[in-house]
């Protein structure tokens, strides 16, 4: 075998450095278990507690993937322990992004050290608002992939922004700001999503972000290697959750939750419960409380977050849950037969793994996006906005949904054979294989070309 053979065969060593949030650590976690399945090394880089959260990889990929933890500086105002954006109090983003910026140093000699140890790395794979590690690399001849763990819907929509001054003030780079100083130095993007799933959205991206942009597959979770462990799992509260789904009948229950960032009001959680009281299915709601955090049925004023007599009067064919969930064994159970979501991707992503049609609450602007993309797909419905800002909803809006896509009848049933069609999709390991594969290649192929190009063939 030649050089170049050898070169081209030999395994890669990829870094992965998600943005400090579960929907882009969990799909990070989940590229790194499918390249190291493939022979290549990987460098998962986050803080500490984050890692300490993240479920265990499998015994056989575990030699292949370093996670490396880099503590998370202190910042006035800012928790202890608030690693993740899902322990950010509301108001403290700014700190969080602060206390992030503060990885800089040491995500630094993290490259340095890793460079010495066997004088290789391939790739650095980062999000939008790492714009000092895609520098770091840069100066370090390491050629950098930018993640994209959104819908290819919403980057069409949100393309690239045009007209941004990038130089940045003593307060620091904005949002738009960070996207474009990492989107400047990285060599292509690499996105989550599949053209079998967003065939319209897809083969527009390169031209959008004139750079290559690859699709890695959905990178849906193996139900098989669980979930969030840590401080996060109980098995008690998994086994009772268990234990009462099993009492329902099949397609009985719809299964509600919000993710863990949801900006819910303890008014528009009285507005769902009433509406899940009206929708008179069976239901299961993963309740969290607003403002994130602990597991009373009551907020930080007193107020209860549940109306009145609520859990009485829906007692038998309800229950409100605070503690942990496991979604992806709740999504799998037989009783539930729809999912009452955000849409968030990776929530939207698990509900289609298990065929689950979705009755759709977004909230924040990409969310509201891959609820019309499933729309589309006539995989369920969204809950009617009304009002002057078109983002209220209420208790009767909330409950005609619910029973629209639980329904029996002609509707209903269009919903769930629409969702057991992408679940096709999305549950094809064989399919979202191919997509890593072909990642794999593009980045082998791209960093001859480099070596080629410097070299002056």
């Amino acid at each position: 075998m030649d050089d170049a053979a050898a070169a081209d065969s030999s395994p890669l060593h990829i870094v992965i450095f998600p943005w400090l949030a579960f929907g882009h650590l969990l799909p990070g976690l989940g590229l790194a278990e499918r390249l190291a399945s493939r022979g290549h090394r990987v460098s998962f880089v986050s803080t500490p507690r984050n890692i300490s959260r993240l479920r265990p990889v499998a015994p056989s990929l575990a030699p292949l993937i370093n996670f490396a933890a880099l503590p998370l500086p202190r910042v006035d105002g800012l928790p202890d322990g608030a690693e993740a954006t899902s322990d950010v109090p509301p108001g403290r983003t700014d700190l969080h992004l602060m206390a992030f910026d503060g990885l800089a140093a040491p995500f630094s000699s993290f490259l340095d050290a890793a460079c010495a140890g066997d004088g290789k790395l391939d790739w650095v794979v980062v999000d939008s608002y790492h714009y000092w590690a895609a520098a770091a690399a840069e100066c370090r001849n390491i050629p950098c992939v930018l993640n994209m763990t959104y819908s290819a819907a919403t980057s069409v929509q949100y393309g690239v922004p045009r007209g941004v001054s990038t130089a940045v003030g003593d307060l620091g780079p904005s949002i738009v700001q960070r996207f474009m100083l990492t989107f400047e130095r990285c060599k292509l993007l690499a996105h989550r999503s599949c053209v079998e799933l967003e065939p319209e959205s897809m083969p527009l991206l390169p031209d959008i972000f004139g750079k290559p942009v690859i699709p890695v597959g959905l990178l849906p979770p193996s139900p098989s290697t669980g979930e969030c462990h840590g401080e996060h799992n109980d098995t008690n509260e998994a086994a009772a959750l268990s234990s009462w789904l099993d009492k329902q009948q099949p397609k009985s229950v719809v299964y509600a939750a919000f993710g863990s960032e949801a900006p819910l009001s303890v008014e528009q959680l009285h507005e769902i419960a009433h509406g899940l009281e009206l929708a008179g299915t069976g239901f299961l709601w993963a309740l969290k409380k607003p403002g994130r955090g602990a597991a009373a049925l009551e907020g930080d004023d007193g107020v209860l977050l549940l109306p009145p007599g609520f859990e009485e009067r829906t007692r038998g064919r309800g229950l409100v849950t605070m503690g942990w969930v496991p979604q992806l064994s709740v999504l799998a159970h037989g009783a539930v037969g729809a999912f009452l979501t955000h849409c968030g991707w990776s929530s939207t992503i698990e509900g289609l793994l298990f065929g689950q049609p979705l009755v759709m609450l977004p909230f924040l602007g990409e969310q509201g996006i891959n609820a019309r993309l499933m729309e589309r797909k006539q995989v369920g419905v969204q809950v009617p906005r009304h009002g002057d800002d078109g983002r209220s909803f209420d208790r009767e809006g909330v409950a005609s949904s619910v029973r629209a896509v639980m329904s029996q009848e002609e509707g209903g049933r269009v919903f769930a054979a629409n969702a057991k069609k992408l679940r096709e999709i999305v549950a094809d390991e064989s399919l979202q294989g191919r997509y890593v594969d072909e990642f794999v290649r593009f980045l082998r192929s791209y960093k001859q070309k480099e070596i080629r190009e410097d070299e002056g063939c």
